[in-house]
């Protein structure tokens, strides 16, 4: 009988059940499952020091189960993506039960972890809402990006626009004229009113922004040609998620742009500015959009212009399912 699952010799399948077999490594794979998380996220949900915590960490990296991370100073961990082990690992969270009283009060920690990471981000852009523009020009040469957008998607029509993390509401000023419909979604209220501001300044009936939470759109599969999530991972804890929640509602061969930081080494832009992730590797981002389902098109990275510090990638993938052709129809003057 044959099976997908990859083999494991005897003892890479000893040490690895092994690392798992142990109450706290198994807690911790539970939460790495549920997130992407840093030691001192760790620490505050399950209340353990900070040095047992990343001798877990380190068995379990050891035996494949967790990827590891870093930038900068921090570390982030996440549960194995591809392998043997990582289905191994999946496959024993698969058989906890949720209602455990232990699971269930390490995911209540997490949500506050959570919640308190959102607080933290909302409270910077309140803060700097009036200013949003302003201060993404003194890292982002705003013309080049926005040239290389518009190279990325070419001059294939897009009938219907979805931008999350829509902020001013740039990407629907730009590409507003052009479509036909197009949303944005922000979690910032003030930011949403800025955005309504900008629409309305240039007459963008056919653009409307909402209030959303981009882990979870009350919106249906197939309802957007083109998806851009423009400068807005590396405020989030899980990036990959965001990305599979754009995937589903894409239409059938419709596409879907990240654009945002390359990797860079600004700490403080963690301190001052809410940044979660100091950019991204190409492969990275890449890996996700595959994981999400997505055909992976293109990626390119601009460099820095003579006063900017950090480079900005753009990624492009596609749904691979194949588009129907919609009817003809005639234009009437």
């Amino acid at each position: 009988m044959t099976t997908d699952i990859a083999q494991l010799a005897f003892p890479a399948l000893t040490a690895t059940i092994k690392a798992a077999a142990e109450a706290t490594r198994l807690r911790l794979l539970m939460l790495i499952a549920e997130a992407e998380l840093t030691v001192s996220d760790l620490t505050a949900i399950l209340r353990q020091s900070q040095p047992r915590l990343s001798r877990h960490l380190r068995l379990l990296t050891e035996a494949g189960l967790v990827q590891r991370h870093r930038e900068g100073s921090w570390a982030f961990f996440r549960l194995g993506e591809r392998g043997s082990k990582a289905d191994i690992a999946r496959m024993l969270l698969a058989r906890l039960d949720p209602d455990d009283p232990v699971i269930a009060c390490d995911r209540e920690r997490l949500a506050g972890v959570r919640a308190a990471r959102a607080a933290a981000a909302q409270n910077y852009f309140r803060r700097h809402a009036a200013e949003w523009d302003r201060i993404r020009k003194l890292h982002v040469a705003d013309a080049a990006v926005e040239a290389a957008i518009g190279d990325a998607l070419g001059e294939a029509r897009i009938r219907s626009l979805l931008d999350l993390g829509t902020g001013t509401g740039r990407m629907l000023e730009l590409f507003g004229n052009d479509i036909e419909r197009g949303l944005g979604i922000d979690l910032s209220l003030d930011m949403l009113a800025l955005a309504r501001a900008r629409l309305d300044r240039g007459g963008l009936k056919n653009c409307s922004v909402r209030h959303g939470d981009i882990y979870d759109l009350a919106l249906p599969h197939d309802s957007f040609d083109v998806v851009i999530i423009h400068q807005v991972l590396h405020f989030l804890d899980d990036s990959a998620r965001a990305i599979r929640e754009a995937a589903r509602v894409l239409r059938p061969g419709g596409r879907l742009l990240v654009v945002d930081f390359a990797p860079h080494d600004l700490e403080f832009l963690r301190e001052e500015h809410a940044h979660r992730r100091l950019g991204f590797a190409a492969e990275t981002v890449s890996q996700w959009f595959e994981t999400a389902g997505l055909d992976f098109v293109r990626q390119e990275t601009l460099p820095p212009g003579p006063e900017g510090k950090i480079a900005v990638s753009l990624w492009l993938g596609r749904d691979p399912r194949i588009a129907l052709a919609a009817p003809a129809t005639r234009e009437v003057a």
